[in-house]
């Protein structure tokens, strides 16, 4: 093989620095976790041994039930964002209606808003509705502000679709839903998985609203940033179980990336029409 051009080699070289570097805070988050309690303030990097003892007796301090409702409440949320925003940004994209663009304007001036300066008037609104658990309230809200920003990347992918394909879909006997469904949705696959993971990782690693929503309920169902902020006490801080549940919360979104990884596939209608 031909050695490669300098350019070529430098900024393979760069890149795999700065990814380098990128990684230093989970290696040092996964060697923190994995290190023994009497060598926690050892000025070696590694330890002279691996302890997995946080990862085994973390569960008994109910983070299982942290885990599961951060899946219910950002898959949650996920459900609820896709079934509004998609009929939403569809009908945006494909309908000239007066007032279109302010409509959309109104849309992204949504996200000027941040939870943290309603959060008042959120936690007063649902204390209101009394609702069974406040993982349903955590659902609404995630949902609610990651509403806009899964509108606005939808529309932007159903406007590049273009319509002559559903048009032949109708043509050969198609209702309009069916063309929507097995034309559109597939061709905009890449841009429902954008929002979808957007939206997960958003209502993941949500922490003031559901502090807040969750006072008074139980630990476990805490949601997992909430149940991991409770190993830092008044007076000491268990280092060990807060690494290690920092580890297993990134897992859920490595396996949603490696699952969906495969489906972003770009330029699906490249040649499609004529």
């Amino acid at each position: 093989m031909t050695r490669p051009p300098v350019r070529r080699l430098a900024a393979a070289l760069a890149a795999y620095a700065i990814a380098m570097f990128l990684l230093l805070p989970y290696a040092e988050m996964v060697v923190t976790a994995l290190r023994p309690a009497d060598e926690l303030l050892s000025p070696g990097y590694l330890p002279s041994r691996f302890d997995f003892h946080n990862f085994t007796t973390i569960w008994s301090t109910g983070l299982g039930g942290n885990l599961s409702a951060s899946l219910i409440v950002a898959g949650g949320a996920t459900l609820v964002v896709l079934a509004v925003a998609l009929p939403a940004a569809y009908y945006t994209a494909r309908r000239k209606f007066r007032g279109r663009s302010l409509f959309l304007l109104l849309v992204l001036a949504t996200q000027m808003f941040q939870p943290a300066a309603m959060l008042v008037g959120i936690q007063r609104e649902f204390i209101k509705f009394d609702f069974a658990t406040p993982l349903i309230s955590l659902i609404l809200v995630n949902a609610g502000f990651n509403l806009a920003f899964a509108i606005w990347i939808l529309n932007a992918y159903f406007s590049t679709i273009p319509f002559e394909l559903e048009q032949a879909a109708m043509l050969d006997g198609t209702s309009r839903f069916g063309a929507f469904v097995r034309i559109s949705l597939r061709l905009a696959m890449p841009g429902i998985v954008t929002a979808a993971i957007f939206t997960f990782i958003a209502a993941w690693n949500e922490f003031i609203v559901a502090l807040t929503l969750t006072l008074g309920a139980s630990s476990d169902r805490q949601p997992l940033t909430v149940g991991i902020n409770n190993y830092i006490g008044v007076y000491s801080i268990d280092w060990g179980h807060l690494f290690a549940g920092s580890v297993i919360a990134t897992v859920p979104v490595i396996v949603l990336f490696a699952a969906i990884e495969g489906r972003v596939v770009s330029g699906l209608t490249a040649g499609s029409i004529k």
